[in-house]
């Protein structure tokens, strides 16, 4: 298992910025597809944005153009920009790490990290 940690969370004003962090343990991060994720109370945990090992990325469609996902492979971090912030970004964001365990795929999840867009 993947031990995930998130950091960055926190409180800013709608059209802010902020950037979210995910350090991985284990030795073949690189190997690993990366994700962020958020949850709304009550909601489904949706899918925000992932990078692949290629480094092929995919953005939901309500943060395209504002949100940019990263990796530093030697680091073992993933990374979360926000930008122009939307109340309706408000949420626990999640990072996740995917890998295969022989032809098992293997998802992993960190605790979970709250943003919150107010004025």
């Amino acid at each position: 298992q993947v031990h995930l940690v998130e950091s960055g969370g926190g409180w800013v004003q709608p059209g802010g910025s902020l950037r979210l962090s995910c350090v991985a343990s284990g030795s073949m991060f690189s190997l690993y597809s990366l994700g962020w994720y958020r949850q709304y109370p009550d909601k489904e945990r949706e899918m925000v944005a992932e990078i692949m090992p290629s480094g092929t990325i995919k953005y939901s469609d309500s943060v395209k153009g504002r949100f940019t996902i990263s990796r530093d492979n030697p680091k073992d971090t993933v990374h979360l920009g926000m930008n122009s912030v939307r109340s309706e970004d408000t949420a626990v964001y999640y990072c996740n790490a995917g890998y295969l365990e022989g032809v098992r795929h293997v998802d992993c999840w960190g605790q979970g990290t709250q943003v919150t867009v107010s004025s």
